[in-house]
């Protein structure tokens, strides 16, 4: 991905300022590593009159996947070939502006101890972005820079010059040009709106990008007109950090108002105490639930499916209702933790005769998983491959048959909410697909359809409106009695 900066001048004020202006020396070409490349600076031209600065950013496409977590929603073979073959060495997005702040940190601030007086004042400059991504089309492009003392020309990009009805693609060539700005304010202009013209990040996003995209639109991004819009796309669309923001932002802009301090405004609210209670963790309210199931259930012995380290083995054996326990996994590292976890070799006899902790894979029927009232697959199915799934269908619902079994899997459409979760992330590397709502929900009622289950849904933590819990449970129960043959082996 490609970016010039160029600027005019005199003989009394020299274009090759720029080069004060930016801490490169025009005669040099350099290079710094970056997270995801090599980011090249050198200059095209460079004399009295007129001066242009290049970054050339190198994307190592490796690195780039190497060090995102996790993979793309699903799992699907689309998504996987899409970490490789994307346009990120080419357009210009969040590694861009993560570069210019790398290379040019000084510049960005303002800061040029040989060349202090031309730091502060205005230039002449021109942007030219060959290949951007603009989510909005050349309207929005003209909407943000505009309102910033920018003469906007963003050209569509045709999506192949010798097809002209397939229209034009989303990305634009984009020339920004001014004489009222400082090299500092175009500087963070772009460090902001490029990602959110791309309306994507490639690094996590956290509470700091606050931080940064304060420091960035200080003095102009308070009273942008589109200043909503900037700020949710630049925070990946996290309601809470773009809340957050939104509501500092409106802070600056009262002090403004007023000729006053921040802080002097922001007084009302005495700080909060440090012993204030923390929210319930998911992974917590996600055995509450289990627990309640169990209990509305009736059952008394219980298979923990894809046991891991024993968390749920552990809160089950603390409820006297549970008379036998049983905790199954394919790593025996897992089930050696579990064991330290429940201190097997110091437990008492009686509290013994209630837990067995052995190694399986749900991939095979297994004779020791017959005869139990209820089987939990908590967090377990999103962990095999898809081709997979249907042994493990099997294996549960039609081989061991527990009485009531519940699925717990995480939402992908709550993803959105979670702070630290890129975009079309996983929430852990080794998640092989997450479901929306509906996938859960057809691929529940089809298993329950072949095996003779009926099934209801439960909503685990947070129920947002939106994009609803963070987790989901399925509750799978058969009337034993009247229903104790799959539909499979009645038909045949």
């Amino acid at each position: 991905m490609f970016l010039t900066i160029s600027t005019s001048g005199t003989a009394a004020l020299p274009a090759t300022d720029l080069g004060f202006l930016l801490h490169k020396h025009p005669d040099k070409a350099q290079k710094f590593s970056t997270s995801y490349g090599t980011a090249h600076v050198f200059y095209p031209e460079a004399d009295a009159e007129r001066c242009t600065a290049a970054l050339l950013l190198e994307v190592d496409t490796v690195a780039l996947v190497r060090r995102g977590k996790g993979k793309g929603r699903g799992g699907a073979p689309d998504a996987a070939l899409a970490q490789y073959v994307n346009d990120r060495p080419y357009a210009a997005s969040s590694l861009l502006a993560v570069a210019l702040s790398a290379v040019f940190s000084s510049a960005l601030r303002g800061v040029c101890n040989a060349r202090p007086q031309r730091a502060a004042e205005p230039l002449p400059l021109r942007i030219a972005v060959p290949a951007l991504p603009a989510r909005g089309g050349p309207d929005l492009v003209r909407q943000l820079f505009e309102p910033l003392g920018w003469a906007v020309t963003a050209e569509p990009v045709a999506l192949d010059t010798e097809f002209p009805a397939w229209g034009d693609s989303r990305y634009v060539r984009l020339v920004l040009e001014s004489e009222k700005l400082t090299l500092a304010e175009a500087l963070r202009h772009l460090y902001v709106l490029l990602p959110v013209l791309d309306d994507a990040k490639h690094y996590w996003v956290s509470s700091d990008e606050v931080d940064k995209l304060l420091r960035a639109g200080e003095g102009w991004l308070p009273t942008h007109p589109e200043q909503k819009l900037i700020t949710s796309r630049y925070l990946s669309r996290r309601w809470s950090l773009t809340r957050q923001a939104m509501e500092r932002l409106e802070l600056v802009r009262l002090a403004e108002a007023d000729d006053s301090e921040v802080e002097s405004i922001d007084n009302a609210v005495e700080e909060e105490p440090e012993g204030e209670e923390k929210p319930t963790p998911l992974a917590v309210q996600r055995r509450e639930a289990i627990l309640a199931a169990l209990h509305a259930s009736g059952a008394a012995r219980v298979l923990d499916l894809g046991c891991g380290q024993g968390q749920l083995v552990q809160e089950l054996l603390k409820d006297a209702r549970f008379s036998e326990v049983v905790g199954v996994d394919v790593s025996v590292r897992a089930l050696t933790i579990a064991s330290r976890r429940l201190k097997l070799d110091r437990m008492g006899e009686r509290q013994a005769a209630r837990v067995k902790l052995f190694q399986g894979s749900l991939a095979y029927t297994d004779k020791r998983l017959k005869g139990y009232d209820a089987a939990v697959l908590s967090e377990v199915v999103e962990h095999l491959d898809l081709p997979r799934l249907p042994a493990l269908e099997y294996a549960v619902f039609g081989h061991a048959r527990p009485r009531t079994v519940l699925v717990t899997t995480p939402n992908v459409e709550y993803n959105v909410r979670w702070e630290t979760l890129p975009a079309g992330h996983v929430r852990h590397g080794d998640h092989r697909f997450e479901w929306t709502r509906e996938e859960f929900r057809t691929w529940a009622a089809a298993v329950a359809e072949r095996h003779g289950y009926e099934v209801g849904f439960q909503p685990v933590g947070p129920d947002d409106p939106e994009v609803g819990p963070p987790t989901q449970m399925a509750v799978f129960h058969r009337d034993e009695i009247h229903n104790d043959t799959p539909k499979e082996a009645k038909a045949a």
